[in-house]
């Protein structure tokens, strides 16, 4: 079984560590000034080096030679997510009191430290108040905010940062060079962005790249394997959401996760694309984005994306605002203002402007609906399947029911109206031919 390529191009010396020289040089000149610390704090994001440059000192200031695979009686890692309670604390504390085999210094490297308990806290707040003199404590962490200011404070404390795209470019291109790996520089690129400024992360992308049989490997390969939406998908999702296009923002929605994108890397992707391309237009859309969590993506992700659309009609074109309308107070003698199948007084675009006033999400979705009263119900037909799953919820059609005193039907979209009435020829006129079928016996469900 081969290496993995991040552990077989993981760093042996702080010279070659990449993209981390303010702290390298640092460290660097501690060891040949012998101003080393009891204790020290790496902090940073995932895959910055903070573990591996963390092995790297403790090697070098015992002047240990280092291998990745070594294993030295007086450096001690600890795996903080693991040992979290104060009695693992307890006993290294007890254990550091004795002197170390071979090196000058006993060092302990504590990874992810911040998951420590409180109380384990505590007992490793007592050695570093008192340390002995042969002990050294190396702690890294991704969630700095979350080691108490106690501990580092009394730490030198180094922040390790992401990889800029063109250092993680370049790094990724020499490590493809000596693997003899045969791939395009555009295809680098997508790996780079991919990979997010994580050295690890980037190189367990490449080295799932690297066993695809076409050769060279193109930007294409690597978007279809990795399931990334291309850009042309991007683009038309934002440039619909600018122009208020209803249709192709569902549309296009619905075709890209039918191809088996996930929903996560396209949320990821579309802010980053953002980011990428900063427009005015798309700042409401960036923060609702990013606000995207779990159950129903696909509803929050449709809802976002046509949550600027509320005043755009259904071919894209912004329309001026309706003048708003006082509220006003029904007398308690007035009857109930029920709309029924006769009730000629029943106007969509009042209805649509009621619902809006309450949930504009909703309102925006019921644009594109064509409908039919029956009754005392209003049938509501979905343009497509995604608005049909979006509104077929008990909850919105409750909404809607009382909003309308109408029993709410949503048909799907294999369902026509039965039949035109007046103001459904209007929305007609505006949305396109809509063809008359007769009634089936076609169950929505």
């Amino acid at each position: 079984m081969g290496l993995a390529l991040y552990r077989k191009y993981r760093p042996t010396t702080l010279d070659n560590v990449v993209g981390q020289s303010q702290i390298t040089t640092a460290l660097s000149q501690a060891i040949k000034s012998g101003k080393i610390s009891h204790a020290y704090l790496f902090t940073g994001p995932r895959g910055t080096g903070k573990t591996s440059v963390a092995r790297i000192f403790a090697h070098a200031i015992n002047n240990f030679d280092y291998t990745v695979e070594d294993e030295y009686l007086d450096i001690i890692e600890i795996d903080a997510a693991s040992n979290t309670s104060v009695d693992d604390i307890r006993e290294l504390r007890e254990k550091s009191i004795i002197t170390p085999v071979k090196g000058k210094y006993k060092i302990y490297i504590i990874d992810e430290v911040h998951m420590l308990s409180k109380s384990a806290f505590n007992a490793l707040l007592k050695t570093l108040e008192e340390p002995p003199a042969h002990v050294i404590f190396i702690m890294a962490t991704t969630d700095a905010h979350k080691v108490p200011i106690t501990i580092s404070s009394r730490s030198q404390v180094y922040n390790f940062k992401l990889a800029d795209p063109d250092t993680m470019l370049d790094f990724l291109t020499t490590v493809a060079d000596k693997e003899k790996l045969k791939i395009d520089q555009d295809a680098l690129k997508i790996i780079t962005e991919r990979g997010g400024g994580s050295f690890r992360d980037s190189l367990s992308l490449l080295d799932q790249i690297s066993t695809l049989p076409k050769k060279p490997i193109t930007a294409s390969d690597v978007i279809s394997a990795l399931g990334l939406p291309d850009n042309q998908i991007l683009d038309n999702l934002l440039t619909a959401t600018k122009a208020g296009d209803f249709t192709k923002i569902t549309t296009t929605l619905e075709q890209t996760l039918s191809s088996g994108i996930k929903i996560e890397v396209l949320i990821e992707e579309l802010i980053k694309r953002i980011l990428s391309n900063p427009d005015p237009r798309l700042i409401t859309l960036l923060a609702k984005l990013s606000d995207i969590k779990p159950p129903f993506l696909e509803a929050k992700l449709t809802v976002a994306l046509l949550g600027d659309t509320t005043n755009v009609t259904p071919q894209g074109i912004i329309a001026p605002p309706r003048p708003a309308t006082p509220p006003t107070t029904p007398s308690p003698s007035d009857p109930p203002t029920t709309a029924t199948a006769n009730d000629t007084t029943f106007d969509w675009q009042d209805f649509l402007d009621t619902v809006k006033s309450q949930d504009t999400g909703i309102a925006t979705m019921l644009k594109n609906f064509n409908y039919h009263l029956d009754g005392d119900s209003l049938h509501l037909y979905a343009p497509n399947s995604t608005n049909y799953k979006l509104l077929s919820s008990p909850k919105r059609q409750q909404f809607l029911a009382e909003i309308t005193n109408l029993t709410i039907v949503i048909e799907p979209p294999d369902k026509k109206p039965a039949k035109k009435d007046p103001t459904l020829a209007k929305i007609s006129a505006i949305m396109g031919d809509i063809q008359e079928v007769k009634n089936g016996e076609i169950n929505p469900f």
